[in-house]
């Protein structure tokens, strides 16, 4: 009898610690400098997003983590030969979502990201590094709750036939961008949030509406 005991006790204590685990230990902390010269691209062909582009996070505190992300958002990027060289997006703030409607409400109230006084965030590209085939280093303008920084993170470049998809995960410090607010007491919400990006981009003459 004591073995069935024993075992339930460390499956739950393993369930414990998973759910307490930090998600932003897995993924690359993106570089954090002041903003700089927004990229140019001296080509025309303008891939924008469709309706299959993704942008999400997952924020943790001590006590597990939740996802979330946005419903509204608009952005290109400037594609030559396959690979993009400029690109912007913006995000409609008050289409925060997350798996929890309480936590939803809190996110867009000025503990967090305060839709009310910052309606808009927005991301614009300063550098598409490529480092090897598929993978690029992306550097661009975060502006979040006000503030702007130029962060710098990991990418994947793919495109097939009039499609581009830029594929990222990685982290930001949520302070970076004066979102400050520590949680209660006995359950501190950690600094670093995954960021995930998953954007397909189509000609623009054939970009979904």
């Amino acid at each position: 009898m004591k073995a069935p005991i024993l075992n339930t006790t460390i499956s739950a204590a393993t369930l414990a610690l998973a759910s307490c685990s930090d998600p932003a230990e897995k993924t690359t902390d993106a570089t954090v400098a002041e903003s700089a010269p927004v990229a140019t691209s001296s080509q025309d062909t303008t891939y924008s997003f469709t309706q299959n582009s993704a942008i999400g996070f997952v924020g943790s505190k001590v006590t597990g983590s939740h996802e979330g992300g946005f419903k509204k958002f608009s952005g290109h990027f400037v594609v030559h030969n396959g690979t993009p060289e400029a690109g912007e997006f913006t995000i409609q703030m008050d289409s925060t979502w997350s798996d929890n409607e309480k936590l939803t409400g809190h996110l867009k109230a000025p503990d967090f990201f305060d839709v009310e006084q910052f309606p808009v965030s927005t991301f614009e590209v300063t550098a598409f590094t490529r480092k090897s085939d598929q993978q690029y280093e992306l550097s661009g303008n975060l502006t979040l709750h006000g503030e702007t920084k130029n962060i710098t993170f990991p990418t994947q470049v793919t495109q097939t036939g009039d499609t581009v998809r830029v594929h990222a995960e990685f982290d930001i410090n949520r302070k970076d961008f004066g979102i400050v607010y520590p949680g209660k007491p006995d359950d501190l919400i950690r600094d670093n949030v995954v960021i995930k990006f998953d954007l397909e981009a189509k000609a623009k003459a054939k970009a979904e509406a």
